[in-house]
């Protein structure tokens, strides 16, 4: 992940004073786009689990919400749990995004129990 760089040759003496980080809105961007292409990403594997697995109603919905405390946990982690190196705020890396796969856990969830409990 991307972070913000502040080298003492970019500093000016008044400056010092005010340590503020400066973030690059590419690499910001960047970071983002990560954290929302590995939920959806997780999102479709969850679902596929979850039907594979037999799991119906809350217990399916359950097993999503379950999958995207774990992918927030492993995002922190890769972060290093210092979320204000990378991102603006602790909550874009651990809330950004947690409802956007549902759509797809869902489909990926009937698609793979129909076609493994067909029967």
């Amino acid at each position: 992940m991307a972070g913000y760089s502040s080298t003492a040759s970019d500093k000016k003496s008044s400056d010092l004073a005010d340590d503020i980080p400066i973030f690059n809105a590419e690499n910001l961007q960047n970071n983002l786009k990560i954290i929302y292409y590995s939920r959806t990403f997780l999102s479709i594997i969850g679902g596929v689990i979850a039907g594979v697995l037999g799991f119906t109603g809350l217990t399916g919905f359950i097993f999503y919400f379950l999958v995207m405390a774990i992918t927030s946990v492993a995002l922190a982690a890769k972060a290093g749990f210092s979320f204000h190196s990378y991102f603006e705020s602790c909550n874009q890396i651990l809330f950004d995004g947690f409802l956007s796969g549902l759509m797809s856990f869902v489909l990926f969830w009937t698609f793979a129990y129909d076609i493994v409990h067909i029967f």
